[in-house]
């Protein structure tokens, strides 16, 4: 039998994708892929729990705060960019 790792099976939103999505797609979102962990581990294909299952059982969003700083952070970069040319 084949190892199939939640990686390949996970759906990953970026945090501008997340802040479009309603109260019911997060809620969706986390209930899949709790499920489709679940069933993995029911299985035996996943030995350890990945980061993101932690944050979804405990309510977090799913990703580190580093990474919305650094989405964040490029944004208004970008944004800063675009205004120098206009002038």
């Amino acid at each position: 039998m084949e190892t199939v790792p939640l990686q390949n099976l996970a759906v990953y939103f970026s945090w501008e994708e997340w802040q479009h999505m309603n109260k019911a797609q997060k809620i969706l979102y986390r209930d899949v892929m709790l499920e489709t962990y679940s069933s993995l581990f029911s299985l035996g294909h996943c030995i350890t729990k990945p980061d993101l299952i932690f944050k979804l059982e405990q309510g977090e969003e799913p990703w580190m705060v580093d990474e919305c700083l650094h989405q964040s952070l490029s944004g208004i970069q970008k944004n800063q960019s675009s205004k120098e040319f206009e002038l």
